[in-house]
């Protein structure tokens, strides 16, 4: 019978199954241990006479490549190493995942509403900031309103004394300048030389700086207070290939969340139970809030229905944009069957 996540480890040491040895089948699929590669090996060798100490090493590479090949369902079809590629090099597998090099349309997204309105603001004489280097109060209530107008679910409880408390334009403004897209000159705001000739074919190249600067430099989890749980930036692609295969049609984020949770599951061990949250409702909303709203909700590459509102959590479901599948191919096709981690 297999262990429920709250179950005692079946190891002996006294704590919870997702607190021991769990979190090693996160990481089992990419570096099997050495009894399966034995034992595979073994098999290799069942039916055939021993040979040389090359030949032992040919066999033994063949059967890491096809285990690190073989796709598997708690990765969604992906294989160890599709996975790999997805997290370490995701601008740098065109073989599984290629991303255009330029969008043949105006991308509409928060994202893009928010940087036209500050670049507007700016223009052709700057923007001066104030003496704490921050947008002035007037412009960040003007562009909160305008924002909201075409974005209402996006509107604060409260009001705008200062740019922090915009803090979707806080942060373009910020993944702004990390992109060199803009940087304050002599107390003012202004548009780089990179901005304005990317400006000149419309929005569409300012997004792909907007994007790549997002998901490899600007930090998630800036925006909230959840723990660090840095895998949750590193899997962006993963998401997107989530969205992807599942996202034909509007589903709750539980079921992301789980997808998420299934795949890296040592994410749990980072995260303490709370008597308000367990762990997995921890990573879990983390998961969503990082993933499915700040990111590809905020890049419009996700589409929300909002049902209710609880304070400050929505009751959603989300499916995938059109933009998503303008932005990033994925060559994963269903080739092997998938098959479940031993």
């Amino acid at each position: 019978m297999k262990a429920g996540r709250n179950d005692p480890c079946s190891c002996g040491s006294g704590k919870k199954f997702k607190k021991c040895c769990m979190s090693g089948l996160a990481t089992k699929s990419l570096l099997p241990g050495a009894q399966e590669i034995s034992e595979e090996i073994r098999k290799e060798f069942a039916d055939r006479p021993a040979g040389s100490l090359a030949e032992a090493q040919a066999v033994a590479n063949r059967v890491m490549e096809r285990r690190n090949l073989t796709p598997l369902v708690e990765f969604s079809g992906l294989s160890p190493e599709q996975m790999h590629r997805f997290l370490d090099f995701p601008f740098s597998s065109p073989g599984i995942a290629f991303f255009a090099e330029e969008l043949d349309r105006q991308p509409e997204a928060p994202v893009v509403k928010l940087f036209s309105l500050l670049a507007d603001a700016i223009g052709t004489d700057g923007l001066k900031a104030t003496a704490k280097g921050n947008l002035p109060r007037q412009f960040c209530q003007e562009a909160a309103r305008a924002y909201w107008e075409m974005y209402p679910d996006q509107a604060l409880l409260g009001g705008i004394n200062t740019e922090p408390d915009f803090f979707d334009l806080h942060t373009v403004k910020i993944v702004a300048g990390m992109a060199g897209l803009i940087r304050k000159y002599r107390d003012r705001f202004i548009l780089t030389k990179k901005c304005r000739l990317a400006m000149e074919s419309g929005m569409g190249g300012v997004y792909l700086e907007l994007f790549r600067t997002y998901t490899q430099t600007f930090n998630w989890a800036y925006r909230d207070r959840y723990p660090d749980l840095a895998i949750v930036q590193r899997s962006f692609l993963y998401t997107l290939y989530l969205l992807h295969k599942y996202g034909g049609e509007f589903r709750p984020p539980e079921f992301y969340m789980e997808k998420f949770i299934q795949a890296f599951p040592m994410a749990l061990a980072e995260v303490p139970d709370r008597p308000y949250a367990t762990s997995e409702k921890t990573v879990g909303r983390c998961y969503a809030f990082r993933s499915l709203e700040g990111f590809a909700e905020f890049f419009g590459l996700a589409e929300i229905k909002v049902f209710s509102r609880e304070f400050l959590m929505r009751k959603y479901e989300i499916k995938k944009s059109p933009l998503l599948d303008t932005l990033v191919t994925f060559r994963v096709g269903p080739g092997i069957q998938a098959k479940t981690l031993p």
